[in-house]
């Protein structure tokens, strides 16, 4: 843990300025109890719980939190001049009680505690994949609840108030019952947690709402915990207990999640051995595979864990549970199908038409996959549509959802019921085709509404009309065809209510359009002349509202004034050159030739003429 700290040390002191003043800054209850007048306090659950949330816990990331432990300690020995030695010589030290003229001497120890307990989170997300590291996790644990219990044993002291003294106790029960826990000791977890259950509870009544916020906080996260370590001693009706609690609060968090969904896995495990067969639309299968048996045995809880869940987030998540799970199950069917090469036709010999028992099982749990997707995108888009009909325009901090978003989940739902009728085995299943026929006219009558409300959007009144005309013609047909169908129908949106919204929105987009019309009607010559940014002095002849000419940018006239052709200066060209004759130089030229050292000479002294 110290490597680590020393390491991040550099880069952690601009950030930790304001820290470095809290370090100097005696605080609240210990304002220089040299002469120990006053009781020292130290806010242990605030402290570590804003400590976390601010240092990398609120996402999950354990090494950050440590190496700001280890830090937030090298700057408190050195703001309180306890080192451990120098950099040559390592020379141990521990807080007495005797040293206790500062709460920072407790904070000192703490973070000792929280380094350890760090590290161990840290360890057990990275012993799913390492398994060895499970064996530093417990180390780390042990520590943690060494440097608790020394935090406890320092509080003790006459100089340390009665909630310190209170909560430093619940600190240590809580790591002693997770240490406890991860080593499978349920009854001395229990004991643990029981333990730390009521010191915070009494804490939580003793103080005012606000002070009691962060009690009843940890006393919620230790429930699931003191649940899950009854029902391994023997208490079977702390299954039930469990499952609410996953259901309300969203997903258990730490030491309990994993251990949960496998405690989940293990009961329906158990159950798997006595199931053998499944029936599905009038055939039934053998089920030999056991992780198929458990999903399947689970499959019902799912579903009225789904129904029953409170938050969006919730169901949200239990969707994705429910298709990783049949995922994995459907990968597991798959590999049986591969070795068996005579499976690749899937016809069995002598029965002509009929998949094999294997091949129907796969295609019940792909059934089961497609079904659940277009539940969950069918809840998506119920929430998209409540979103629609509550957005304020003028709410511009996030993006409003828009039609087009719906009509994006509808294309994958439909997309899903093309994949329904392409299973083997239903080929010639009636009753199933004409099933997931109805079931395609319902979402695409949704989806040519969604489509529609997009062109209203954007004022294309024709194209929005003949898609609310194709809504309705959609929706006729299923309410003509679903006499047989209506119990299987019955889970999907309500084709009347849209019938109903279809006949109201056609009224306001013919009102709408006629309006529309009227004014562009009415504006089309004016607005024209100003969109084409004719200036005001070539257009006197036309009345027409422009708001810009009462401004300082009013268009008046073309300014600076356009280029105009004007008469150029002429051009001369004497012509006559071409008519004229030049005297004759051969008299010239021959004279020239004819002088030679004679006329060089007269010409020096000037003699030529």
């Amino acid at each position: 843990g110290g490597g680590s700290g020393s390491g991040g040390s550099g880069g952690g002191r601009g950030a930790g300025g304001e820290e470095n003043k809290e370090n100097e800054r005696p605080s609240a209850g210990s304002k220089a109890n040299k002469e120990f007048g006053d009781s020292l306090s130290l806010e242990i659950l605030q402290i570590i719980k804003e400590s976390q949330q601010q240092h990398g816990l609120r996402h999950g990331d354990f090494q950050r939190y440590r190496g700001y432990c280890s830090r937030r300690q090298r700057r408190l020995r050195k703001t309180l001049n306890f080192k451990m030695g120098n950099r040559h010589k390592f020379t141990g030290k521990k807080v007495t009680e005797e040293l206790l003229t500062d709460n920072r001497y407790l904070l000192l120890v703490l973070m000792d505690a929280e380094r350890a307990w760090s590290y161990a989170m840290q360890l057990k997300q990275e012993a799913n994949t390492e398994p060895r590291k499970r064996f530093h996790l417990l180390s780390r644990l042990r520590k943690a609840v060494k440097h608790a219990e020394e935090l406890e044993r320092l509080c003790e002291s006459n100089r340390v108030d009665a909630k310190t003294k209170l909560e430093a106790q619940a600190y240590t029960a809580y790591l002693s019952g997770m240490l406890r826990f991860e080593h499978q000791e349920w009854k001395a977890a229990i004991e643990a947690f029981n333990k730390c259950k009521t010191i915070y509870e009494k804490l939580a009544s003793a103080f005012t709402e606000e002070q009691a916020v962060l009690y009843n906080q940890r006393v919620e996260e230790i429930s699931p915990n003191i649940r899950y370590c009854a029902y391994n001693i023997g208490d079977q009706s702390a299954i039930n207990e469990l499952m609410q609690m996953r259901l309300r609060s969203g997903g258990t968090e730490g030491l309990l999640a994993e251990k949960l969904e496998a405690l989940i896995t293990q009961t329906r495990a158990k159950q798997a051995a006595t199931m053998s067969e499944v029936e599905w639309r009038g055939r039934t299968v053998p089920v030999k595979i056991d992780k198929v048996r458990i999903f399947l045995l689970g499959l019902a809880d799912n579903e009225a864990a789904i129904v029953q869940a409170e938050s969006e987030e919730t169901k949200e998540r239990l969707f994705e549970s429910m298709l990783s799970e049949c995922r994995d199950a459907i990968q597991v069917v798959r590999e049986e199908l591969k070795p068996d090469q005579k499976q690749r036709d899937y016809i069995l010999e002598g029965e002509s038409g009929k998949v094999s028992n294997l091949q129907y099982l796969h295609s019940y749990l792909t059934y089961i996959k497609l079904s659940t997707a277009i539940k969950r995108n069918e809840n998506m888009a119920k929430g998209l549509q409540r979103a629609l009909l509550q957005q304020q325009p003028e709410d511009d901090s996030k993006r409003s959802p828009r039609p087009q978003d719906l009509i994006r989940l509808y294309d994958i739902i439909l997309q899903n019921l093309v994949e329904l009728l392409q299973l083997p085995g239903l080929e010639e299943d009636k009753a199933f085709q004409k099933e997931i026929g109805l079931k395609t006219l319902v979402f695409k009558a949704y989806r040519c509404f969604f489509i529609a409300q997009s062109y209203v959007l954007v004022k294309k009144w024709s194209e929005a009309l003949v898609l609310y005309d194709r809504v309705l013609k959609y929706a006729n047909e299923v309410n003509s065809d679903a006499g047989a169908f209506k119990n299987s129908l019955k889970d999907l949106p309500d084709v009347q209510e849209l019938i109903t919204q279809v006949r109201s929105e056609k009224c306001s987009l013919q009102a709408a359009a006629i309006l529309d019309g009227n004014d562009a009607h009415q504006t089309e010559t004016s607005s024209s002349q100003v969109k084409d940014n004719k200036p005001l002095v070539e257009r006197f002849e036309t009345f027409c509202l422009d708001p810009s000419l009462v401004t300082k940018q009013a268009n008046l006239v073309h300014f600076p004034p356009g280029f105009q052709p004007i008469p150029c200066k002429p051009l001369f060209f004497d012509l006559a050159l071409n008519h004229v004759a030049f005297p004759p130089l051969e008299d010239k030229l021959e004279q020239k030739t004819k002088s030679g050292l004679t006329g060089y000479i007269k010409g020096i002294f000037g003699f030529r003429s």
